[in-house]
């Protein structure tokens, strides 16, 4: 790999973190707050391909010096240019750049969540759980639920109806789950906040499938057999299909 091809492939893989930054996909990947440090990466990456470019391709004036035929073979091809080359292995970076430019993966989802783990973070003490908002169905995370329920023993849930978001999972028992990935930085440390289902839930429904629930809360309490962790349950009276939103992670 020469100095061009370095150059080009950075030119490349800038281009592709700019056009990630600066549409939606980037959220498939990390946090909504790091855009402006990924934009700026970008634009680092394409000034430093624009400037090697230049440095490499700009027209060079050949000072003749008195030096020994031999000498010149040494150092170069004989006509005053130095070839400078870099391990093979920095073509592997046009891997991630056909990635984001080709195949753009997708978020993490059922297959993420059956391999992880359920997480829950458990608040300092019962009253650092908020009343929810007034009127029903109240929209609450995913996650939020899943820690009222377990650490708060649903006190703050109990006579609400609450309506929750995320994606089809199949459960141990084959029964459908309802699920979504949390992220503390990127897609490769995300782990699922996972909720069973009671009552008429999406049954037969694919698996990825993002979903809207609505129903109250259940004192049902499974385990995650990944993990031992707690499952909280939720009891539905009705559930539709909706689009993946464009904030997949929470």
């Amino acid at each position: 790999m020469n100095r061009q091809a370095q150059a080009v492939i950075m030119l490349l893989f800038g281009g592709a973190i700019l056009r990630a930054s600066i549409s939606d996909l980037y959220l498939r990947y990390v946090k909504e707050g790091l855009r402006p440090f990924l934009i700026g990466a970008g634009l680092l990456l394409v000034a430093a391909a624009v400037m090697t470019l230049w440095y490499e391709l700009r027209p060079r004036r050949v000072t003749r010096s008195p030096v020994q035929p031999d000498a010149a073979d040494d150092h170069g091809d004989g006509h005053g240019h130095e070839h400078h080359h870099e391990p093979r292995v920095g073509w592997l970076l046009i891997l991630p750049v056909l990635g984001l430019l080709l195949v753009s993966p997708p978020a993490l989802g059922s297959f993420a969540a059956g391999q992880a783990g359920s997480v829950l973070t458990a608040q300092s003490s019962d009253s650092d759980y908020a009343a929810l908002e007034p009127g029903d169905p109240v929209d609450v995370a995913l996650l939020d639920y899943a820690s009222r329920a377990v650490f708060d023993e649903g006190r703050s849930l109990t006579g609400r109806t609450v309506r929750l978001t995320g994606f089809v999972t199949p459960g141990p028992d084959g029964e459908p789950m309802l699920a979504r990935m949390v992220l503390s930085c990127c897609a490769a440390d995300g782990r699922p906040i996972k909720v069973g289902l009671e009552g008429d839930g999406p049954a037969g429904v694919a698996a990825d499938t993002w979903v809207q629930i609505v129903g109250t809360y259940s004192e049902r309490v499974g385990k995650d057999p990944v993990n031992d962790a707690d499952v909280p349950y939720l009891m539905v009276t009705s559930w539709q299909e909706i689009t993946a939103p464009k904030q997949q992670y929470e």
